[in-house]
């Protein structure tokens, strides 16, 4: 590998061995700060989130923004290694946040350099954000609101195996009541709200949003928690049960929000409605860049910080996205050196 990679990967080590969880990542903020200190590139920190432009940045040209993240989330049972041992086994580093999104913000920060000081035809803003995996208030939102220039174009490092994610999918979490009576429960009286909440789960679980996205595919929709009752004897007079509802391109969040609650007898309340479905025109020069290097496409089911851009945003980044949140989490550092010279390839000589 050449040396721009195993810095690389160096830096990922570092940033393994150091706990990160969001709103904790003011330790891994200081490693990247250092690294970026080494090479000479000049940047800023608010809060846990580093900022640098290349050298040569010139307000009237075109902007991109290459952004990832290194916070993580907890560590989940079932590992059976030191989650920040960084460990190496058959070219695979093993580590919390290895694979989401460490390799790939090591590899932006590492295109990034390559690019820093070298005349271009547009300008490079790199964001390493702190916050991304509990969309905290924090990260990348509050550096974009701070920038005294619009992007244009963003890059946004998620583990895609190196394939570009040309749409995102929004979300839409929603809290659900179903109310009824308390009553004995010996005499079976009261109205009880478990099996009200239950008829609107079903209906959650069967309905099918009828238009289907080329990209994004179906409109997804799942009942992930529920709660309600208290004690065994007690009819209960409420429920509170929690919808996570995946939305394609096809769909505003507010119409999807008031399809549901039309057809739900609880309370349906949407947490936000500004986590929109993200897309970029597959005739924008990035995509036909990309195609021109052979990668493939898809639209990503996952979230990710894309969802704060208002410019058209691509998602792309070595690691695979069935790693993320799992025990063992790894990436290749094969992987590493394929997304550092992919993303050199779709910016070196693209035109825009």
């Amino acid at each position: 590998m050449n040396e721009r990679t195993e810095d690389a990967l160096q830096l990922l080590t570092d940033l393994i061995r150091i706990p990160s969880f969001s709103k904790e990542e003011d330790k891994t903020a200081q490693i990247i700060g250092t690294f970026l200190e080494q090479k000479g590139v000049k940047f800023e920190r608010l809060n846990n989130n580093l900022i640098s432009r290349n050298k040569f940045f010139d307000e009237s040209k075109y902007t991109i923004v290459l952004n990832s993240h290194h916070d993580t989330v907890k560590v989940v049972d079932g590992w059976t290694r030191d989650p920040f041992g960084a460990e190496v086994e058959n070219e695979k580093l093993f580590g919390l946040g290895s694979n989401d999104a460490g390799g790939c913000l090591v590899s932006l920060i590492a295109t990034y350099i390559f690019f820093y000081d070298k005349p271009l035809d547009y300008n490079l803003i790199l964001i390493a954000s702190a916050e991304e995996e509990n969309f905290g208030k924090n990260g990348v939102s509050s550096v974009l609101s701070k920038l005294d220039i619009e992007p244009d174009l963003g890059i946004i490092g998620e583990p895609t195996q190196m394939q570009m994610a040309v749409a995102e999918k929004g979300l839409i979490v929603i809290d659900g009541l179903a109310k009824g009576e308390s009553g004995h429960v010996a005499y079976q009286k009261g109205e009880n709200a478990i099996y009200k909440a239950m008829d609107d789960i079903k209906w959650i679980s069967n309905y099918q949003f009828p238009k289907v996205s080329e990209t994004l595919g179906k409109v997804m929709m799942s009942a992930t928690q529920v709660e309600g009752g208290i004690q065994h004897n007690v009819i209960p007079d409420s429920c509170k049960f929690v919808v996570d509802v995946r939305v394609n391109d096809y769909y505003g969040l507010k119409e999807v929000a008031d399809i549901i609650s039309t057809n739900c007898s609880s309370e349906m309340t949407p947490r936000s409605l500004k986590w929109h479905p993200s897309r970029i025109d597959m005739n924008h020069p990035l995509v036909k860049k990309g195609k021109s290097l052979d990668l493939d496409y898809y639209g990503s089911s996952t979230m990710s910080d894309q969802v704060h851009f208002k410019c058209p945003t691509m998602k792309i980044g070595p690691g695979d996205s069935l790693r993320s949140h799992t025990a063992d989490e790894y990436i290749l550092k094969g992987e590493v050196e394929q997304g550092i010279s992919t993303y050199i390839s779709l910016l070196e000589g693209l035109s825009l």
